[in-house]
């Protein structure tokens, strides 16, 4: 039977494609889904019907997604991180030109020049004027990179090749991360420090309790009165009173951000852009590609893949068929699931277990199929969660 696939956003096509039509019915509407597909829709729990298996966004952040309430449920939720990764590098490095030239004051000024019609007279105005909306050259300063996950390294890499300096910090760097990066990104060992001596500041980080306003009033007063701050993150990460008395008081030349906000709409020393950082062609198909791919591969083979709430856990198949097992991260669950097995002389050809945070999740493969009965007395034990038969 095919798996059926809610879509609650227009889907690149290039990513639908990776759903055979063979295997996947897909539409923007079903009772009863395996899974959900979508980009920015606000999902709530309530609309998360109970046979949904999986959810993915086409995107990195989650959060329109009731990531809680999913785990409570047993669903992993799937994102895609670094699809859109050079889509926001290449808008870093035009807000950084933004930044450090007067070209978007340049631009506005050229164009209440239409009454000079004279080439000559218009030369003379142009070289007369052109002087107040000098800048500076990027090349030799300093960029503090907040955050050097896939966007922040590629920031990283893309300073450098323009001769900048780079300082860099990121406390929860991954060891595949710390592969990316150069070793010519000198780390800064506090955020106070990286702020003190950055000309400009630009930020990679997603939005969590410990993220939330981490830009505040005591790391802005620590900044050059000529620093620029990028934010091409989330909203949430910078404290947005203490932003405004920043730019108001002097203690920040320039704030370049990807989400407007009222109170910042009109203010010279603000660049706002309507949230364009991942609005490429190229960024919305390698999302929706890399989030097709791994619901896919979970709904098939029961495979974890950049899950924000599970852990990620991958096991080739190497049995008859294979059993997916949620349950809550408390001893001896397993073993009774095993016993299970055991009692209907069923072998165990391979098995693999993680766990993350409150949540553990199992991939047994088996020589044959267990009776209903026997997945019954399974999601009976207390503290399983969910339990999917594979074939």
């Amino acid at each position: 039977m095919a798996r059926r696939i809610l879509t609650l956003n227009q889907i690149s096509v290039k990513g639908l494609e990776r759903l055979p039509r063979d295997g996947y019915e897909i539409a923007s509407e079903f009772t009863h889904p395996d899974a959900i597909l979508l980009r920015s829709h606000k999902l709530q729990a309530a609309d998360i019907p109970a046979s949904v298996l999986g959810v993915a966004r086409a995107g990195a952040g989650v959060n329109n997604i009731p990531v809680a309430e999913c785990t409570r449920r047993g669903i992993p939720v799937f994102n895609s991180p670094g699809a859109n990764a050079n889509a926001v590098k290449e808008l870093v490095a035009a807000g950084l030109l933004l930044g450090s030239r007067g070209i978007l004051e340049g631009l506005a000024w050229v164009d209440t020049l239409s009454d000079v019609q004279d080439p000559a007279e218009l030369h003379k105005v142009l070289e007369a004027g052109k002087k107040q909306f000098k800048g500076q050259e990027l090349a030799g300063k300093t960029l503090g990179v907040v955050g050097l996950g896939a966007i922040g390294s590629l920031v990283a890499d893309m300073a450098l090749s323009l001769g900048m300096q780079v300082v860099g910090y990121d406390p929860a760097l991954s060891v595949d991360a710390a592969w990316r990066l150069s070793s010519q990104v000198r780390k800064a060992d506090t955020l106070s420090a990286l702020f003190a001596r950055s000309d400009y500041i630009t930020l990679h980080l997603p939005v969590l309790e410990s993220t939330r306003n981490l830009v505040n009033a005591e790391l802005l007063a620590a900044m050059s009165p000529e620093a620029c701050l990028l934010n091409f993150a989330r909203q949430e990460i910078v404290d947005g009173p203490a932003l405004l008395a920043a730019l108001e008081n002097g203690q920040l030349r320039k704030y370049i951000v990807d989400f407007p906000a009222p109170e910042l709409i009109g203010r010279k020393d603000v660049v706002l852009m309507p949230h364009i950082g991942a609005s490429t062609d190229e960024a919305e198909d390698n999302c929706a590609i890399m989030a097709a791919e791994q619901l896919r591969d979970f709904l098939e083979n029961g495979n974890v893949r950049n899950s924000v709430n599970f852990p990620a856990l991958q096991l080739e198949r190497a049995g008859h068929c294979r059993l997916a097992v949620t349950n809550t991260n408390v001893p001896r669950i397993l073993g009774s699931v095993l016993s299970i097995l055991a009692e209907q002389n069923i072998n165990v050809v391979d098995m693999l277990n993680k766990s993350r945070e409150e949540l553990a999740y199992n991939l047994i493969d088996i020589d044959r199929e267990p009776t209903e009965e026997s997945l019954v007395a399974m999601r009976a034990l207390e503290g399983v969660i969910n339990v999917r038969l594979i074939p």
